[in-house]
């Protein structure tokens, strides 16, 4: 169920399956069809096939859709999986990913900056090897490929300096709705060096361009370009204490479904559209007073669908189990 909608609503599986993991062992292809009703009663019809042979087609109210990066924010969506807490926890590429795709679906000049990027770091990191099996140190189209990855690492970077200011307040208004007396925060270290929320774009610019020249031999005896947004990372603090070195599991839990939960409000504060909430066992190792306080704020988040081992009695909750959705499917 939850890879279904995660499938529709943003062109890929739940647990970042490749689209070939995802089909039936047993089978060549998949096909799902979907229908979303917006906040405003307007009706989105998505379609998602795959095959072995050919490529994944998507088709939004009977329109294909190519580039999928096209259809990314048009039914907002967020997920919660165990698998997730690599954001808290794991190595800086899993929280680059994280605010890349919450910036993604409501920000597409940013989906675009953010791709256009990743091709102008292929072509630069090519050259540079290029340059380096050359024995040579300098080179005017280096130079070219250079500032123009410099503007794109500053767009991309001042969109997630302002994205860290806002989201901040919406997580810091949920954690106190969870009955916790801490205090989280969040910070954006940047590879390129020290900067603040109210550095303008043009300042990241010209740090980002001398930061590439004066680093120029090095990146081609490496071979690879050292710094900008794909070497940034996002710090997570608890009482002042950077979270997956002191934190329990218990708080690293938390703070991710704090995370998870500030994003909604974030979207819907910006899109003015409540996303679908996909939670996969988000109850585990958390105890009861907390768990309460969870499903009280899922209450105003429209949409949820919540996978659990256990059932969970609450109101506007409705329950099935694998049994009663079996008897369905046989009658």
């Amino acid at each position: 169920m939850l890879e279904g909608v995660h499938f529709c609503a943003l062109t890929k599986g739940f647990i970042s399956a490749s689209d070939n993991e995802c089909l039936c062992f047993s089978s060549d292809y998949f096909l799902l069809e979907s229908s979303f009703l917006g906040e405003n009663d307007d009706s989105i019809r998505v379609k998602v096939t795959y095959t072995k042979e050919k490529e994944k087609k998507i088709v939004v109210n009977n329109s294909e859709v190519k580039p999928f990066s096209r259809h990314i924010g048009r039914v907002p969506c967020i997920t919660f999986s165990p698998q997730e807490m690599v954001i808290v926890n794991g190595v800086p590429a899993e929280r680059r990913r994280f605010i890349d795709a919450a910036i993604s679906q409501t920000n597409r000049l940013y989906l675009d900056d953010l791709l256009a990027y990743r091709r102008v770091l292929h072509q630069r990191n090519a050259l540079l090897s290029q340059l380096y099996s050359m024995n040579q140190f300098h080179s005017d189209t280096l130079s070219l490929w250079t500032e123009h990855l410099a503007k794109l690492a500053a767009s991309i970077v001042h969109a997630r300096l302002k994205f860290v200011t806002e989201f901040c307040h919406q997580f810091e208004k949920i954690y106190s709705q969870l009955s916790i007396k801490e205090n989280p925060c969040i910070l954006y270290r940047c590879s390129a060096g020290k900067i603040s929320e109210n550095t303008s774009k043009d300042s990241l610019y010209a740090l980002f361009l001398a930061k590439y020249e004066e680093t120029e031999k090095h990146e081609i005896m490496r071979q690879q370009t050292m710094i900008g947004p794909h070497r940034d990372d996002l710090v997570f603090l608890l009482n002042s204490k950077e979270i997956k070195k002191y934190a329990s599991q218990g708080q690293m839990r938390t703070f991710l479904i704090g995370l998870k939960l500030a994003q909604h409000r974030f979207f819907f504060e910006t899109l003015g559209e409540k996303p679908i909430c996909l939670l996969d066992d988000i109850f585990s190792e958390l105890d009861a007073s907390r768990t309460t306080d969870i499903l009280n704020i899922l209450e105003t988040c429209g949409q949820t669908i919540i996978t659990s081992a256990e059932k969970k009695e609450q109101s506007n909750i409705t329950v099935h189990s694998i049994e009663s959705l079996k008897n369905i499917r046989e009658k």
